[in-house]
């Protein structure tokens, strides 16, 4: 199943403006990368930012939105950002289920 992971952080907590948060940030892809298997999440489709926005964009095939929420915490996104998981379909599937409805 995919999910969307959405981290969204403020200005004065970003990791342009605090060292904290710098220090965090640049371990968190390698932790990420390290902590998949042990966070039953099966893959690591894309991994994006909105810079102004202050937003991270993560999409996880994962078995359910639990064990991202346990991988947030243990790899420290959670310690700079609000995250919003949000289970998500393909275009397609939505469109077969909006026709046979």
């Amino acid at each position: 199943m995919l999910f969307g992971v959405f981290a969204v952080h403020s200005p004065e907590s970003c990791p342009l403006n605090n060292k904290k948060s710098k220090t965090t940030f640049l371990k968190i892809e390698s932790k990420l990368k390290k902590s998949i298997k042990n966070h039953n999440i099966n893959k690591l489709i894309a991994f994006y930012m909105s810079v102004l926005e202050h937003e991270w964009i993560i999409i996880l095939d994962a078995k359910s939105a639990h064990d991202i929420e346990t991988m947030c915490m243990d790899v420290g996104i959670s310690s700079t950002s609000t995250v919003k998981i949000v289970p998500l379909n393909e275009f397609s599937k939505a469109i077969e289920k909006i026709r046979k409805s």
